[in-house]
């Protein structure tokens, strides 16, 4: 029976365990923000990555130092979590205020290339070194756990999935910076919590650190903020600024009557003064928005704009005179702009006869309307201004939901009769490269033939802004009848009043030069034909493959991957070079940090057995497992409308399901290998759901409330946690019994295991955009099935003492 001196400290284990696992969420999901807010979009699979990298580094070693090995649990717990606590707060400053344009990087050859990638090592180091502590302390309790590891792996799981739910509350109300720092303040009290007696020193130490963290995480004195990498705008300036779940918006005063939004420090939208009188709106009569308007002649009767931002296109309806907008906006702190904050500036926009504002997924909104639109508006990421056309390079790694052929679909399925729907988008250089026109009018054309229009030509009218100088403006409208002859009249005669805006095409009038025309009006066949052998990709964007901003493949980009670029052309696939760069750095750090440690222990690691098929194994679960984690997240964006809430929802849920699988696996370690076919044929029909029938099942409860659509995405998700779940345990009780060096074969295997998860978390994203979700998920199953062949293997090799415990009891 345990005394009380032994239930205190299992207690405080558990609490310290609790804890530093809801800190480290909390570090993870805090960091994604930043580091999307300083850099681009697509650095932030740097953080999953170096997570992954830190926590699994710490686990090795625990087992590899044999300092770690002899010191008292309590002693590692202070020491990791106090240093753990001051790593955190001085790489955050770090990480914010290091000056950084990594768009140089590319310059090859040139100072500014060298530095700027220097600093990016930099950058990733810091990132790396916050998440060490905590896999140290997650490693030193869970592999001293002995009888209790199953309440300490609970206590591990509740609080991880704790700091997954609570992250998006706190960023929202706190902002990032304030989230990490109290990570780090939790971090610093697990310090003072876990002391051993007669340490004054570490108590000075702990108090100073969490006062002055907790101070900072509090507000009691500023955070330094966020220096934005050069290539971004100036957020110095900016009259107001705050982080949503979305992005961070600051707003930047550039006339009395107007005023600039940034969104995660590039160039989003407009804010104009208002005061109440439509008739101070006539600069609208001569700005391509008035195209849609007198292609419908009348006012429109029921318009919904999704992207709403910052009013722009609602002043435009008010001077068309439109009766009913409904206006949806992603962000909350946009929406807080025209409701709070600028309200009196904007004109109070939401408080207009007829207009409400909505704050929500686009996509979401639609599927749980049953209303008929006259007008259905698209505000692309550039429509803005044609000059942001330049910025849209940040976009190419992320999800598109909104441009998609489905998408596309179900906004026609929603207009009237007679009803149509417009998207706008900015375009570097129209005449040369008309990338994101020539993809939207392509996908288009498959949401129409999916609608059974065979002849898309009389369905859709493209009008261009050139320029010439600033970058150049399209404007495609779609219609689910054909256009007339009068819509297209009114088209031609308001044209004119646009200066430097043309026809692109148009049904029955003359077409204008370029790609565009052509696709627009050829047949299938021939239209496929034209947008093959275009140098970029153009093809037709679905929801499988969302990545509309995505137009070189990676295998042109390797193909000059030795070629300097010009760092100011975002079409110069500087996107699609940086996941690549990703992925050499996570490469280059998980060998680093995860398998060169065994150099410590290399007259054990040599004797261990079957390395090379026990290698294989735990290669395969750790890049299965990404196949699955990732897309999950990614296709579940379109479901939970936000993808941070699909980040932080999808790991809650894979954390959890996963521990009670490993939970469960405890009951066929003694014949691991009658359970796997199981596994991989529960897996298989798993697989074969997502792949086929999950996007149909969404979709047809996007209509239902956030709530209970998180509960459903939990239910979804829980038999592939519980799958995934039991493959690491019963592969790691297996290789600890076929040697004498059962601590070293458990680190060697987590180790492979958590090298080639660091290099999943960057590869599944370029096998997505390649090939699609749903193919890399099946990927994922004939992974699985390996790794069942490599421990078959495994299992007929001789074990030595059946009955030893690993020290490292990690499931992935």
């Amino acid at each position: 029976m345990e005394n009380d001196r032994t239930r205190h400290g299992s207690a405080k284990q558990m609490i310290v365990i609790f804890c530093a696992s809801l800190a480290g969420l909390l570090l993870e999901v805090g960091y994604t923000r930043v580091i999307s807010y300083k850099l681009w979009y697509y650095y932030t699979y740097l953080v999953i990555g170096l997570a992954l990298l830190g926590i699994g580094s710490g686990g090795i070693l625990v087992v590899v130092v044999k300092r770690l090995r002899q010191a008292g649990t309590d002693t590692i717990l202070t020491i990791s979590s106090l240093a753990g606590a001051a790593v955190i707060a001085i790489g955050y400053l770090v990480v914010a205020r290091i000056p950084i344009d990594t768009v140089w990087i590319w310059d090859y050859g040139s100072k500014s290339s060298f530095k700027n990638l220097a600093v990016l090592m930099a950058i990733c180091f810091v990132l790396f070194a916050s998440f060490l502590g905590f896999g140290v302390i997650v490693a030193t309790l869970l592999g001293r756990a002995s009888d209790r590891i199953g309440r300490m792996y609970f206590a591990d799981l509740v609080g991880a999935g704790l700091g997954c739910l609570c992250a998006i509350p706190l960023i929202v109300s706190l902002g990032p910076p304030q989230v990490i720092m109290l990570s780090a303040a939790i971090f610093a009290a697990i310090g003072l919590l876990a002391l051993p007696r007669r340490s004054l020193l570490f108590v000075g130490v702990g108090v100073v650190l969490l006062a002055v963290i907790a101070s900072a995480a509090g507000g009691l004195f500023g955070i330094p903020d966020v220096r934005t990498e050069a290539t971004k705008g100036d957020n110095t300036r900016a009259s107001y600024s705050a982080w949503g779940p979305v992005f961070r918006v600051d707003v930047i005063p550039v006339s009395p009557n107007g005023n600039l939004l940034m969104h995660d420090g590039t160039l989003g939208s407009a804010m104009h003064r208002y005061n109440d009188n439509p008739a101070t709106l006539g600069r609208y009569k001569t700005d391509p928005r008035v195209l849609p308007f007198r292609t419908l002649g009348t006012p429109p009767g029921h318009e919904l704009i999704i992207g709403s931002a910052a009013g722009n296109e609602i002043l435009a309806s008010l001077s068309f005179h439109a009766k009913k907008i409904d206006a949806v906006e992603l962000n909350p702190v946009t929406i807080s702009l025209l409701t709070n904050h600028f309200a009196d500036y904007s004109g109070h926009l939401n408080d207009q006869p007829g207009v409400d504002i909505h704050n929500g997924d686009g996509r979401t909104y639609m599927a749980r309307s049953k209303s008929k639109y006259d007008l259905v508006w698209y505000v692309a990421p550039d429509s803005y201004a044609v000059s942001n056309a330049a910025s849209s390079g940040a976009f190419v790694l992320s999800e598109s939901y909104l441009y998609t052929s489905e998408m596309i679909e179900d906004s026609l399925k929603h207009l009237t009769d007679d009803g149509i729907m417009v998207v706008q988008f900015g375009e570097l250089d129209y005449a040369k490269e008309p990338n994101r026109t020539a993809r939207y009018v392509m996908t288009a054309r498959k949401a129409f033939r999916e609608l059974g229009i065979d002849n898309p030509a009389d369905h859709l009218i493209v009008s261009v802004l050139e320029t010439h100088a600033t970058g150049d403006l399209s404007t495609i409208i779609l219609k689910r009848t054909p256009f007339t002859k009068a819509e297209v009249q009114r088209y031609a005669a308001a044209v004119p009043s646009v200066p430097q805006e043309s026809t692109a095409y148009a049904p029955g009038l003359k077409p204008g030069p370029g790609i565009v025309p052509q696709l627009a009006s050829l047949d299938t066949k021939a239209a496929d034909a034209i947008a093959a052998k275009y140098p970029h990709q153009i093809s037709a964007v679905t929801d499988d493959r969302p990545f509309f901003w995505h137009f070189a493949s990676f295998k042109s980009v390797l193909h000059h991957i030795f070629k300097p670029l010009n760092a100011q052309n975002p079409e110069d696939v500087i996107g699609e070079r940086v996941l690549l760069l990703l992925l050499a750095v996570s490469i280059i750090f998980a060998a680093l940090f995860m398998l060169a440690p065994f150099l410590l222990v290399r007259k054990q690691w040599r004797r261990l057995p079957a390395k090379g098929v026990s290698a294989v194994y735990f290669a395969a679960l750790g890049l299965g497992f990404m196949f699955f984690e990732i897309t999950m997240i990614q296709r579940l964006v379109r479901f939970l409308g936000y993808p941070t809430y699909s980040l932080t929802v999808t790991l809650a849920s894979i954390l959890v399901f996963t521990g009670l699988g490993a939970a469960i696996s405890s009951r066929f370690a003694a014949r691991p290998t009658r359970v796997m076919p199981i596994l991989v044929g529960v897996l298989a029909a798993l697989t074969v759901f997502y792949v086929f029938a999950l996007n149909g099942v969404t979709d047809s409860l996007l209509s239902q409330s956030f709530a209970v659509r998180v509960v459903l995405t939990i239910l979804l998700l829980a038999p592939l946690g519980v799958c995934l779940g039991m493959f690491m345990p019963l592969g790691l009780g297996l290789v600890a019994g076929l040697s004498e060096h059962a601590d070293e074969y458990v680190a060697w295997s987590w180790a492979v295991n958590g090298f080639f998860s660091v290099i999943g978390s960057v590869l599944t994203t370029i096998l997505s955009m390649t090939f699609g979700f749903r193919l890399v998920q099946s990927f994922g199953v004939v992974v699985y099935a390996v790794a069942a062949i490599a421990l078959a293997r495994l299992a007929k090799r001789e074990r030595v003492e059946p009955g030893a415990t690993p020290e490292l009891a990690f499931a992935d």
